[in-house]
């Protein structure tokens, strides 16, 4: 069965993925939800293309989506979708957005997809299947001190807003590197050894479900704040075993 979703979650991801490249650096019209944060037409139909995807081969599967919510809520298999994943990053052309799928088994994620279609990129993970690069097999690059460690972050004035301005000037101070090179496309860095830490101080359950998996799989770990291993806390970060500890310090230290 998680082969059998893997691979529908990877064909549904890349078509969804392509539809975006329809609208990617177009000029498209963009629309300020409730919360302020942009969406586009782009993002609507996409996740509609994916939803019509998923019920026409699984319709008694449920989805959680970015635009347009739950269906069949009560099935045991959800799909939880985020059609692109940094939508600032893709209304100004930089390539660096994603498509997320990520695919619950009695509310435990298990099939995770990180695409990011403007650059040709997928990567993908089941549980207990490994993870894998345009199907190649990734894995966590093995830095054991922070001092020599890459730290991502997708925008750094959000730390203030959130009230993490001391951690994340602690985490900053102690690495080697620091990049925006956020959103998923940090974490899909991560898991596939081109960096060591990225850290989202506010996450919603459609940007974190795809995550887990693949970090879990490629050796690494996505973890919230507080030490869960879980997608609902609304935070998160990814990184691997070795850093872990020394990561989870900073944050038990500015926990107070």
């Amino acid at each position: 069965m998680i082969q059998d979703l893997l691979q529908a979650a990877t064909e549904i991801a890349k078509i969804g993925g392509h539809h975006t490249l329809k609208y990617f650096k177009q000029n498209v019209e963009v629309i300020s939800k409730d919360d302020d944060s942009p969406v586009t037409i782009a993002d609507r139909e996409t996740e509609q293309i994916m939803r019509e995807e998923i019920l026409k081969r699984f319709p008694d599967h449920g989805i959680i989506g970015e635009e347009y919510g739950k269906t069949n809520e009560d099935s045991n298999v959800k799909w939880v979708l985020d059609p692109i994943d940094g939508t600032k990053s893709f209304i100004h052309g930089i390539p660096f957005y994603t498509t997320l799928i990520g695919v619950l088994v009695d509310d435990k994620p298990q099939v995770g997809i990180i695409y990011a279609p403007a650059l040709e990129e997928l990567c993908a993970a089941a549980i207990g299947e490994g993870a894998t690069l345009n199907g190649e097999s990734c894995r966590v690059r093995n830095t054991d001190k922070l001092e020599d460690a890459t730290l991502l972050v997708t925008e750094i004035f959000r730390f203030k807003e959130m009230g993490q301005q001391e951690i994340f000037e602690e985490l900053m101070t102690k690495t080697k590197l620091h990049r925006t090179w956020g959103d998923a496309y940090g974490h899909m860095m991560v898991a596939t050894g081109r960096a060591d830490l990225m850290y989202d101080p506010e996450l919603n359950i459609w940007d974190a479900a795809a995550l887990l998996p693949v970090m879990q799989e490629a050796g690494g770990i996505f973890s919230d704040i507080e030490g869960n291993e879980t997608i609902f806390s609304g935070n998160g970060f990814s990184t691997n075993k070795a850093l872990y500890p020394e990561v989870m310090k900073i944050f038990e230290a500015h926990s107070n």
